[in-house]
C-alpha cells in the first residue's frame, strides 16, 4: 500500500500583487467614505455662566457654515431663524430638577436681493450686512446675556442647559416638509454646564 504523494504548497506568481491590489482598493475605499461623512456643521466655541448683581448670564460664540442648501433656500429668499435657549436648573437628590428660569432669544437673517445684502434682526433691533459671513458671525455669539434674576446663595446646586440651533418651525410650511430627511438642515448644538458658586 503506497503513501499518497505529500501535498506541496506552492506560490502563483501573480498572488503578491493581487493581494497588494485588494490592500490599496480598500484603503482607497475606507478615504473615500471618511472624507464623504461631513464634519460638525455647528461648533461651541465657548460657553460659561457666571452670577453677578444683575443676575444669572451666559456668555457663548459658536462657529458654522451654512450648508449648500441652506444657502441655497437664504439666496432665494427663505428667512432662516437661529433659536438659542438657556434653562437655569437646580439639581435635587430627592426629586426631579427644578426648573429656575427659562430665556429664550430669536434671531433673524434674511437676504436682501436688491441690495445685494444680509439682514439681521434680533428683537426690535436690525442690521444690515454687505457679506454672508459678517451676518453670520453678528448672530453666533452674545455676551451677558441675563437669563435669571439673582439667585441665593443657598441655590448651590444648579446649572443651565444650553441650546443653540437653526429653527426649522419657522420655515415655511411646505419647505418644513420637504427637509425632514435632509441632515443639512439639522444645525444645533446642546450642552450643560454648572453655574459656578
Amino acid at each position: 500500500m503506497s503513501t499518497p504523494p505529500i501535498a506541496r504548497c506552492t506560490r502563483r506568481p501573480g498572488g503578491r500583487m493581487r493581494l497588494r491590489t485588494a490592500v490599496i482598493v480598500c484603503l482607497t475605499l475606507l478615504s473615500l467614505l471618511l472624507t464623504a461623512v461631513p464634519a460638525r456643521a455647528l461648533d461651541l466655541l465657548r460657553l460659561d455662566a457666571q452670577r453677578s448683581e444683575r443676575g444669572v448670564q451666559v456668555n457663548f460664540e459658536t462657529r458654522f457654515d451654512l450648508p449648500a442648501g441652506v444657502e441655497d433656500a437664504l439666496q432665494r429668499g427663505v428667512a432662516l431663524h437661529f433659536l438659542a435657549e438657556a434653562v437655569l436648573m437646580r439639581s435635587r437628590w430627592y426629586w426631579r430638577d427644578k426648573e429656575l428660569a427659562r430665556a429664550t432669544r430669536t434671531w433673524r437673517i434674511a437676504y436682501q436681493p436688491l441690495t445685494f445684502s444680509y439682514k439681521v434682526s434680533q428683537g426690535g433691533l436690525s442690521q444690515t450686512y454687505r457679506s454672508l459671513g459678517e451676518a453670520l458671525r453678528a448672530l453666533q455669539r452674545f455676551s451677558q446675556w441675563r437669563i435669571a434674576d439673582q439667585v441665593s446663595a443657598d441655590e448651590d446646586r444648579c446649572y443651565v442647559e444650553f441650546t443653540y440651533k437653526l429653527d426649522t418651525e419657522q420655515l415655511p410650511r411646505p419647505l418644513q416638509i420637504g427637509i425632514g430627511s435632509q441632515p443639512e438642515w439639522t444645525l444645533g448644538v446642546a450642552r450643560t454646564i454648572a453655574l459656578p458658586d
